[in-house]
């Protein structure tokens, strides 16, 4: 999957805001980290994550990321072409396409991740470790796992009918 330009009209989706604290020798320093998804809903995505002082600039440093780490998903219709397996660490997700109607049946992490793809129809079962970031990381391995017929008819070099 080649790296995008950068879209115009990306929305911005904060998944998940950690407090850390670091207890040093002066008293506790805290900071916070930011996870964030950024997406134009027509199949480009992006996953950050950011660290610093105060939120605002955790969350900023973020979307800056995502929008570096964008990805073109390959849609079909309103949900994906086929089923698929993204795995990131010990977090494993099951992506499979759904009737319309349907709506999208994941987790928070999952849900942000398809919702700023674009897909409106998806069922999602989460296995393993479910840690937002590793889930939100896994998601978006299945989702660039998936190919379109056209793009199987090149790679294996005969018609499928």
């Amino acid at each position: 999957m080649a790296r995008l330009e950068e879209p115009t009209n990306l929305e911005e989706t904060v998944v998940r805001i950690n407090r850390c604290t670091t207890v040093t020798k002066g008293g506790k320093s805290m900071s916070f980290s930011a996870l964030v998804v950024v997406g134009d809903r027509k199949g480009s995505v992006g996953i950050g994550f950011g660290k610093a002082r105060e939120v605002p600039s955790a969350v900023s440093k973020a979307v800056k990321e995502a929008k570096k780490q964008m990805v073109k998903i390959p849609i079909k219709g309103d949900t994906i072409p086929h089923i698929a397996l993204g795995r990131f660490k010990a977090a494993s997700v099951f992506l499979k396409p759904a009737s319309p109607g349907t709506g999208i049946k994941a987790g928070a992490s999952a849900r942000a991740v398809l919702e700023s793809v674009g897909i409106k129809n998806i069922l999602t079962k989460c296995y393993g470790k479910r840690n937002p970031l590793n889930v939100a990381k896994a998601t978006l391995v299945g989702l660039r796992a998936l190919r379109t017929k056209k793009e199987i008819e090149e790679l294996r070099g005969v018609k499928i009918e």
